[in-house]
């Protein structure tokens, strides 16, 4: 009963079962999109949060005020040493009357304070960081040189980010991967259920001749286009949740802070992905399922 690969064949009978199995195959799209849906959820929360994080870096500043007792010149001529240090991107130096024109600007009533010197300020460069995880280091360091008469950095809200990042991410990764493992065992019982009622045709296959992958092969492209097909549902579902999710964000006054990443901007990334996981979902569930009736 051996024969040459006849993809032909094989994708006839991958499609004639599925629509043999109308129930069992919808079941199994379903438990495809449900798990790609969550996965996907859990992803997307971890990638908003590193843009985020990536956003707060462009953002954040350190001030690092020069010694009073520095005259402008002397406070010019640190910028090579502060951008120097490790870590740091950027470093602007802001004079003294700078600082205090635009401390001015943001208050009313600024002509009480028209006679107020700039002497009271001091000299201080605006340092864009690299990587906000070492803000705390990179704040040692700059403290550490000549003529820094301190450095001033919200560390404990920059620490307190990267820790609900990592811990967002670490949670998404472990819960994919979970996922991923239940996912594959419920599509393999799901298929499962289809096959035993064609154990007897596996058995006189079997006995015919008929080698393994000629009769894994039409299982193989049903576990794949179920795959796919929960894959593309996913994806479309994930659009319209995510859709409104950012509007939810974007119209409530209390996240006006959070940001999100443009769907559109990654589907080029997580079509394929879906499609990728939930192929091998599907090929992977039914080399599970015809396992057992291979055993003849």
């Amino acid at each position: 009963m051996a024969r040459k690969f006849d993809a032909g064949y094989y994708v006839s009978e991958g499609f004639r079962s599925i629509f043999t199995h109308g129930f069992m195959s919808f079941a199994a799209v379903c438990m495809i999109v449900a798990c790609l849906i969550i996965m996907g959820s859990f992803t997307l929360l971890a990638v908003n949060l590193d843009s985020m994080l990536g956003d707060l870096e462009d953002e954040n500043e350190l001030a690092v005020y020069v010694d009073e007792t520095y005259t402008e010149e002397q406070a010019r001529a640190m910028s090579p040493k502060i951008k120097a240090v490790p870590n740091v991107a950027s470093a602007n130096f802001v004079t003294r009357q700078a600082a205090l024109d635009q401390w001015r600007a943001g208050r009313e009533n600024n002509e009480l304070l028209a006679d107020l010197p700039g002497e009271v300020l001091r000299d201080r460069f605006y340092v864009h960081i690299v990587d906000i995880e070492q803000i705390a280091q990179t704040k040692a360091d700059l403290e550490a040189l000549e003529g820094v008469g301190y450095v001033g950095a919200a560390i404990e809200v920059a620490e307190g980010f990267v820790l609900v990042r990592n811990i967002a991410t670490g949670v998404a990764l472990a819960l994919v991967g979970m996922l991923l493992i239940i996912s594959l065992f419920i599509i393999a019982n799901t298929i499962k259920l289809a096959t035993f009622y064609r154990r007897e045709e596996i058995a006189i296959m079997k006995m015919c001749g008929a080698t393994d992958g000629f009769i894994q092969w039409p299982f193989v492209v049903e576990g794949m286009l179920l795959g796919l097909t929960g894959a593309v549902v996913a994806f479309f579902a994930q659009w319209g949740l995510y859709q409104l999710v950012s509007k939810l964000v974007i119209q409530s006054n209390g996240l006006s802070l959070v940001t999100m990443a443009s769907y559109e901007s990654m589907v080029g990334t997580i079509l394929p992905v879906f499609c990728g996981v939930g192929a091998a979902i599907g090929v992977g569930g039914s080399l599970l399922a015809i396992r057992k009736f291979l055993q003849v």
